[in-house]
């Protein structure tokens, strides 16, 4: 099985965060959601593990400049 990825710096609201987390896609999902919630103010919802889920790739595959496409059900909005 191929590790995941995800960097925190392709996501549109990241603040400038700079977090790559790695591992098999459910740890890379679960410790997302966790960095989500506790340092951007997001909530556990459904809709934030599809965005995140959207976010994966493949440890070492190249990546665009540009963060991926998202639909605006999949925007996610941090809470206030």
């Amino acid at each position: 099985m191929p590790r995941r990825m995800i960097d925190c710096r392709r996501a549109p609201d990241s603040g400038g965060c700079t977090l790559t987390i790695t591992g098999e896609e459910d740890e890379v999902v679960r410790a997302a959601m966790d960095h989500a919630v506790a340092v951007h103010g997001h909530e556990r919802t459904p809709d934030l593990e599809i965005h995140i889920r959207s976010m994966l790739h493949d440890e070492g595959a190249p990546l665009s400049t540009n963060p991926p496409a998202s639909s605006p059900e999949q925007q996610v909005r941090p809470r206030h």
